[in-house]
């Protein structure tokens, strides 16, 4: 018996600290319309991850990030993507996104991220911070 390869889509969000209040991003795509989001999106062919985390922050946010370290890998199950999860400060840009891809750009607490769990693009958003707030 044979068995079929999977092929999965791997992605990078940024998680954005300010004020002790993270960025997420109100997406407007169908498939996860009105779900909250890191910056993120897919890798494209040779790019790194960081150089991806980078970009998605720039490109759906407006600012200029810097990386500070990469937060961990998330999957539950092996048909999702492959996420990779960095913690980055902004040095630069302003809060504008493009209005054909997110409907809105906010800052939540993380105790007000827990409370919007059915609104979350996926666990991972919760995982990753928690890493952050628990080290």
């Amino acid at each position: 018996m044979q068995k079929e390869n999977i092929k999965v889509d791997v992605v990078v969000g940024v998680v954005i600290k300010k004020e002790g209040k993270y960025l997420l991003l109100q997406e407007k795509q169908p498939k996860a319309y009105m779900l909250w989001n890191f910056p993120a999106g897919k890798v494209d062919i040779e790019e790194s991850f960081e150089q991806t985390a980078v970009r998605e922050a720039k490109e759906e946010s407006g600012y200029d990030v810097e990386l500070i370290k990469e937060i961990g890998i998330f999957q539950a199950i092996s048909t999702d993507a492959v996420k990779h999860a960095f913690e980055a400060e902004i040095v630069g840009g302003e809060l504008k996104f493009p209005e054909d891809e997110i409907l809105n750009a906010k800052w939540f607490s993380f105790e007000e991220i827990k409370q919007m769990k059915d609104t979350l693009r996926g666990k991972w958003i919760i995982e990753a911070i928690s890493i952050l707030e628990n080290k």
